[in-house]
């Protein structure tokens, strides 16, 4: 994932153009993606698919004749969505175009113009501040015109029809954490799938630049989102920060409970982030025309952390270990998703004698409440037809791993049906 990180990383992208789709190109080479193009124009509700940009170069002369925000140096230099220019002005005509963060005095931001029609640079603080009067010659080599908005879709079908979707953005440049870690643990959660015997629901992987995105994809397929049952929208994963959950604007759906009991028994502190209409796609899925059980789980939140959207954003702040510990969560929360089932105890009157089944230990049962034991009991007494595994895996405090173990062992047994 680390390697994927590192590749995209120089790539220029934005919420169209070639970025995009050379972004995904490398991702199809992983999973079987399926590539849109929306063309420039389209109604999409009450947006309207906007035009294409491209950029080849852009930099600022000084008037000593030194080169400055140069985009072939960081792309970040350049106001995203920056209309094409060519001029020579003052620093009095130029400063207004300019954008530095003066916390961060060496950091250079990341910002946009997506549909206001300008152009701009981006700066460290430090080179602000050192600008003298004189002519600057300021180029953008940009395109802005009719074109397509691009994004990436891979389907992996399961047993049933209902679907689980895994839904990340990919319209920023070089920002490594946001969200170069969403699309490399997307995707590797995509191979990972594939790889599997069988599996219970079908998975779409969504790769899409951020809210006009997600509203394209959810004005093409009003059909196929009423599959979806449960959603993640995956993004900053890759820094070393506690893991964060955002619950759906349901709040109590299977994926808000899934995601909370995983990180619960991690044994780390983790935040959890109670719905509001703003970050990033859930807002869309959740939007109340679709009210999908669609959270987000993270590790650092929506610009919670000082780096986000930062040239500090980079190789540095993302690690191996921690997008192989965001990769362990994401797959222990698509374990219950999987397994979360209800059964029925077919003996319910008294408890089964299970050390003749070998299910039970010669001396009994221990008073640790986590033990297989007590897995085996709990399962028993709650396997009424009314608790899934993961409501007695809540109401047992159990780890959900434990209690579908225990599940399935008394399933084997002859002792449980599942319903």
């Amino acid at each position: 994932m680390y390697g994927m990180v590192k590749d995209l990383y120089p790539i220029c992208r934005s919420i169209t153009g070639n970025g995009v789709r050379q972004t995904l190109r490398r991702i199809g080479e992983h999973v079987p993606l399926v590539t849109h193009e929306v063309a420039s124009g389209t109604a999409v509700y009450d947006w309207t698919v906007p035009k294409e940009w491209n950029i080849r170069d852009a930099y600022i002369i000084d008037p000593s004749g030194r080169k400055l925000c140069d985009f072939k140096q960081n792309n970040l230099h350049v106001l995203n969505y920056s209309m094409p220019i060519h001029r020579k002005m003052s620093l009095a005509e130029l400063k207004p175009h300019l954008f530095s963060i003066p916390d961060h005095p060496d950091w250079i931001p990341y910002r946009t113009s997506y549909y206001k029609e300008t152009w701009g640079f981006c700066l460290s603080h430090k080179q602000l501040l050192e600008l003298v009067e004189g002519e600057y010659e300021v180029v953008v080599d940009s395109s802005l015109e009719p074109g397509a908005l691009t994004y990436g879709e891979c389907l992996i079908k399961g047993e049933s029809t209902d679907e689980v979707l895994l839904s990340c953005h990919t319209c920023h440049p070089s920002l490594c954490n946001d969200n170069l870690s969403g699309i490399a643990l997307t995707t590797y959660i995509g191979k990972w799938l594939q790889q599997q015997g069988s599996l219970r629901y079908s998975y779409r992987l969504l790769f899409i630049p951020g809210t006009i995105g997600s509203i394209t994809w959810l004005s093409r397929n009003e059909q196929a989102a009423k599959r979806i049952k449960h959603g993640l929208v995956v993004t900053c994963v890759g820094d070393g920060g506690p893991f964060s959950y955002k619950k759906s604007r349901r709040g109590e759906a299977e994926i808000d409970v899934a995601s909370q009991h995983v990180l619960g028994h991690r044994n780390e502190p983790f935040n959890l982030i109670e719905w509001y209409p703003y970050g990033y796609d859930e807002r869309q899925y959740c939007s109340p025309g679709f009210n999908l059980a669609v959270g987000s789980l993270s590790r650092s939140s929506h610009g919670q952390y000082d780096e986000y959207h930062t040239s500090a954003d980079d190789l540095q702040l993302v690690q191996p270990e921690y997008l192989a510990q965001a990769l362990q969560v994401y797959l222990d929360v698509i374990d219950v998703l999987e397994h979360n089932r209800v059964y029925v105890n077919l003996q319910p009157k008294c408890e089964p004698q299970l050390g003749k089944r070998g299910l039970y230990r010669a001396i009994g049962a221990t008073h640790d409440g986590k033990s297989k034991e007590m897995a085996l009991l709990w399962v028993l007494n709650l396997a009424d037809g009314e608790h899934s595994l993961l409501a007695m895996a809540e109401r047992s405090g159990i780890e959900f791993k434990a209690i579908k173990e225990a599940a399935l062992a008394l399933r084997d047994a002859g002792l449980l049906s599942g319903i």
